[in-house]
Formats: C-alpha cells, sequence, structure tokens
C-alpha cells in the first residue's frame, strides 16, 4: 500500500511529491458462499503500522530528494502521525461489472474516523488494485507546512493498494 501526497503553495516548485509505503500492514477479507451473495457481501479490514511509513519517491522539487531528506520526512511523519496503526473495515461492496466495482468503509485514525471509498479492479483472478483518496483534516491531521507557509501539503493524500489473495481452499 502506497500513499502519495502532493504540494501546493507559493513555493511548491521547492517541495516533492511524496510516495510514502506502508511497509507492515495486515488485512483480511471473507467472502461468504454465491447463496449468501458471494463477493457483493464480502468483509474487508486492514490494520496499517504507523511506524513502518517508508519515503520511496519524491518527485518534482527544486532538487532531487537525499536520504537526509528522507531520514526527515520520515521523522516528521513519525512526530505527525506517531508510530500506532490505523484502520479500515469496509461497509459496502459495489460491483460495477465484471472486474470492477468500489469498497466503501471506514478509515480510523487516533480514534477518529472518516467515510472512504475506495475504487476497485480485478486485472486478474484474485489480484485487485485500488485506489480511494483520505482527507488529513477529517482526522484531526493538520497538513505539512514550511518555508513560512510559502510550501504547502495538500490535504487530499492519494490511498492506493494491490493485493493478491491467495486461492480459496476447497471444502
Amino acid at each position: 500500500m502506497v500513499l502519495k501526497t502532493s504540494r501546493a503553495g507559493f513555493a511548491a516548485m521547492a517541495g516533492h511529491d511524496l510516495t510514502l509505503e506502508v511497509t507492515r500492514w495486515s488485512g483480511q477479507v471473507e467472502v461468504p458462499d454465491e447463496e449468501a451473495g458471494g463477493v457483493s457481501a464480502a468483509a474487508v479490514s486492514a490494520e496499517f503500522d504507523l511506524g513502518s511509513l517508508e519515503v520511496r519517491e519524491g518527485t518534482g522539487g527544486a532538487k532531487p530528494l537525499t536520504n537526509t531528506d528522507r531520514a526527515n520526512i520520515k521523522k516528521q511523519i513519525s512526530g505527525i502521525l506517531g508510530t500506532g496503526t490505523a484502520s479500515f473495515t469496509s461497509s459496502r461492496i459495489v460491483r460495477s461489472g465484471a472486474s470492477g466495482g468500489a469498497v466503501e468503509g471506514t478509515f480510523t485514525l487516533h480514534g477518529r474516523s472518516e467515510p472512504v471509498r475506495l475504487q476497485v479492479s480485478e486485472p486478474a483472478p484474485g489480484q485487485y488494485r485500488g485506489a480511494g483518496t483520505v482527507v488529513q483534516t477529517a482526522l484531526g491531521i493538520k497538513p505539512y507546512v514550511g518555508f513560512f507557509g510559502a510550501l504547502k501539503l495538500k490535504d487530499e493524500v492519494r490511498v492506493e493498494f494491490e493485493v493478491q489473495l491467495p486461492a480459496a481452499d476447497p471444502a
């Protein structure tokens, strides 16, 4: 799972659009048999270790992102998010066509929750890709501001994921 941030403000060209990877997370997908609703009645949940965020890429900016920059960004993120966990729990699966749809649910961080809709596709059997947006201020997070307010992180953070589910055990 990755998080993608983007920048705004007068000094936006000096900063970087970041790709952050959550390197430790777990998830569970429960799909009932077809008589009970199948994929449309599935339940999805995931838990994310906030201390596992790693800076994978920084695009744009006045100069390339250095290892020192990565360490400083990770320290700032840790100061904002802490090292606890965040979670997602689905409330509804919406099928659209043969290989797509959406998962609606709730993202929770530090006791604050925000509804999230993830658009999902199934490019191959058991392989799912999806994306959605999380709004920082809705979760009580003040977006990063630097250079005396001239460089700002946009409030919306794009969340992207790809998972490969194991084949179901034949019962």
